[in-house]
C-alpha cells in the first residue's frame, strides 16, 4: 500500500477515487485481522489515506458546486 500524495489525487477521476477508498477499506479489514493474530499492520496509515481521499471528493463536490 502505497502513500497517496495529494498531486496523486488530483490526477484521478471521481470514480478512481471511490474504487480506492473500497480497496483501501478492504485491506484496511484484512490488516486489522492480521493485527489480532499478532502481526505487523499499517493501520493507521491507511486510516489517514481513506480520510484524506474523502476529504478531496468532499471538497471537490463542494467546488464543483459553487
Amino acid at each position: 500500500m502505497a502513500i497517496l500524495r495529494n498531486k496523486d489525487m488530483s490526477k484521478m477521476s471521481n470514480a478512481e477515487r471511490d474504487s480506492k477508498i473500497k480497496d483501501l477499506k478492504m485491506e484496511l479489514v484484512k490488516e486489522q485481522v492480521n493485527l489480532a493474530k499478532g502481526g505487523k499492520t499499517k493501520v493507521r496509515e491507511m486510516k489517514k489515506t481513506i480520510a484524506r481521499l474523502l476529504t478531496f471528493n468532499r471538497l471537490n463536490q463542494t467546488v464543483g458546486n459553487k
